[in-house]
């Protein structure tokens, strides 16, 4: 795997040629790994502003800027972050943010009872899904996209719309990074992106098996 200063390089030219807010939490990630805070909470806030329902950006935008000593701010992004996991039904990252809000900044949680019931009500239909990048309903996916935990996640997750979308944004990945997907490390960083893009942790979906 490249060190971090590759990785940054990496992202940092990603957000150059096509900054999309994948790019942007990409690159935030890898700041945040450097522990270049400040830069990290920019990178996370153009993530935010390209796809406000990125919930696992608000959460580390929030612990940023906690570290950054900038509490107030910190407290409106992780309320935004936590009725935005609520929505879309991003538990981690909800529990997350929770944990964030209460145990270092001495906050009551959000009521998101109304955003609960809502995504209760769409999955009950059976043929729909509320998508969790979007927060909105979509129609299911036939099957499981790929094999395996991933695969069944994603299926279980998002709907049709947003995985069109991604095989679009895979495709420009691919050609932005030249990757052979011969090489193992390079199909890790494809499926790196997409957990990204899609804004799920690998520790989110073995919880989930």
């Amino acid at each position: 795997m490249a060190n971090i200063e590759e990785r940054i390089a990496q992202w940092e030219q990603m957000a150059a040629s096509a900054p999309d807010d994948m790019a942007f939490f990409s690159l935030g990630n890898a700041y945040k790994d450097a522990e270049r805070h400040e830069d990290a909470e920019a990178a996370y806030e153009k993530a935010i502003g390209l796809n406000p329902g990125m919930s696992r950006a608000y959460q580390f935008r929030g612990q940023c800027l906690i570290k950054l000593g900038r509490n107030d701010d910190a407290a409106a992004v992780l309320e935004t972050g936590y009725k935005t996991a609520a929505e879309r039904g991003d538990v981690m990252p909800q529990k997350a943010i929770g944990s964030l809000l209460t145990e270092k900044l001495g906050k009551t949680l959000p009521d998101v009872s109304e955003a609960e019931a809502k995504r209760a009500e769409v999955e009950a239909s059976g043929d729909m899904i509320l998508d969790r990048r979007t927060g909105q309903p979509q129609p299911k996916l036939p099957d499981p996209p790929m094999r395996g935990p991933v695969g069944a996640f994603i299926y279980a997750n998002f709907g049709q719309d947003t995985w069109r979308e991604w095989i679009g944004q895979g495709t420009k990945v691919i050609n932005e990074l030249r990757l052979d997907f011969s090489d193992p490390n390079s199909q890790d960083i494809y499926e790196q992106y997409m957990l990204e893009w899609l804004g799920v942790s690998k520790d989110e979906i073995e919880s989930a098996e």
